[in-house]
């Protein structure tokens, strides 16, 4: 079960209309929208908010069409319409009380609208000015919007300026208006506006044309309630899921523990079936090294069209895929030892490397299995002495205990066949 899809396959039903049932005893979302615009002039004559150089609208937004159809109770409208986007109180770093928190971009979690930390102004070491927030805001990220960092304030506080409090200019229902902006709706419009290759971000004239669904105010309680209420049962989802995903983790390694020892199955005890002929190297007896060359490309270069897949450091193994023809490496199969990662990865497919970290591991001889030793590697950990990295010098010092080469296939495949049962046993239970 994909619980990211299905979290965007609820918004998209519940910014449609479709999540609830409408009450028609509801008052229709366009008496709402005439009040809104009536507090909105009244706070423009009152000096509270200024009115905006370019008055957004849904005539004016980048759509040649209505996005999709809503219910009769409700009306499109825009951001710039009910809110006071891009008008934010921006306050020096030295005139914040130490005790209030500062929400850095970092701090909130992508997706989830979660506030990962709460942290004091005294306990950061940050400079320049930031915005001031309220509770109930909405915080939106304008910047590298595709993260979709956005939430609801439960406090006082204040904020990074690439995060734009939004304030609600009549009784609208924030909650409601965080999933909006959540939904792949949303996040679809903002692909289209944002600007800058590098660091992305939403203009605040973009942010106020885009076009919102608005029910009736009962209806966006209603559908707040419910869609908290789903996403708290795919909560409950994904905390089993990642308890099983542990525990698979965990019996993978245990298997290839077993495997590398010789111990993997009663009828493939290689220490007493080769007595004699199981040998002990060090791997940089069985194994070449090389440096590639390090692949400097921007993102913006990447396709999942194009055919050559681009590795790096990390976790995200594969980042991107590019046309590009000069470095590729297909001298293959390969093992690719990266200084920053705890473990290796057996690669037989061309790559280019976008990390200078990254070393190309190759046999000496046809004695070797290159999937046997990449068993081995992924789970053994070596701490550098220097910044806790796995230097390729000291690990190619490690010792390995290596059988004859069919002992060693025949190790691969009952590896292969036990992960694949591990695999349908998560696939069946998730």
């Amino acid at each position: 079960m994909d619980t990211k899809k299905l979290r965007q396959k609820i918004l998209d039903l519940a910014i449609r209309g479709k999540l609830v049932p409408q009450d028609p005893n509801d008052e229709p979302a366009s008496v709402l929208l005439e009040r809104i615009k009536a507090e909105k002039e009244k706070l423009i004559k009152e000096g509270k908010i200024k009115k905006s150089k370019q008055t957004a609208s849904v005539d004016s937004s980048p759509y040649e069409k209505l996005p999709f159809e809503i219910p009769e109770s409700w009306v499109w409208t825009t951001l710039g319409d009910i809110t006071n986007y891009g008008e934010t109180k921006i306050v020096p770093i030295d005139e914040i009380p130490s005790d209030n928190i500062v929400v850095e971009l970092e701090d909130i979690e992508s997706y989830t609208a979660t506030l990962l930390k709460k942290i004091p102004k005294s306990e950061r070491d940050i400079k320049g000015v930031r915005n001031e927030f309220h509770k109930g805001n909405l915080l939106y990220s304008k910047l590298r919007t595709y993260l979709n960092k956005v939430l609801v304030a439960d406090c006082n506080g204040f904020c990074s300026t690439e995060i734009i409090p939004i304030d609600f200019l009549y009784d609208i229902n924030s909650s409601f208006f965080c999933y909006v902006m959540r939904s792949n709706y949303f996040l679809d419009y903002t692909a289209m506006c944002v600007y800058g290759n590098r660091m992305p971000r939403l203009s605040s004239t973009d942010a106020r044309k885009a076009c919102l669904p608005l029910p009736p105010l009962a209806e966006q309680k209603r559908i707040a309630s419910e869609v908290k209420r789903l996403f708290a049962l795919i909560d409950i989802i994904e905390e089993g899921k990642s308890s099983l995903e542990d525990a698979i983790k965990q019996a993978k390694r245990k298997v290839l523990e077993l495997a590398v020892s010789g111990k993997l199955c009663d009828d493939n005890r290689h220490y007493e079936k080769y007595a004699g002929k199981v040998k002990t190297f060090m791997l940089e007896e069985l194994l070449d090294y090389e440096q590639p060359q390090a692949y400097i490309v921007d993102s913006t270069d990447y396709c999942d069209d194009y055919q050559t897949p681009v590795l790096t450091a990390g976790k995200s193994f594969i980042i991107g895929r590019t046309n590009e023809n000069f470095g590729i490496c297909n001298n293959l199969p390969v093992i690719i030892f990266d200084d920053f990662t705890t473990d290796s990865k057996y690669v037989d497919f061309p790559f280019k490397v976008k990390s200078s970290a990254m070393k190309i591991l190759k046999p000496k001889n046809s004695n070797t299995c290159l999937r046997y030793i990449a068993a081995f590697m992924s789970i053994t950990k070596l701490i550098g002495k220097t910044h806790k990295r796995y230097w390729i010098s000291e690990y190619s010092k490690l010792e390995i205990q290596l059988p004859p080469y069919e002992e060693q296939l025949q190790i691969v495949r009952q590896v292969d066949e036990i992960f694949a049962f591990l695999d349908k046993i998560y696939q069946n239970l998730i």
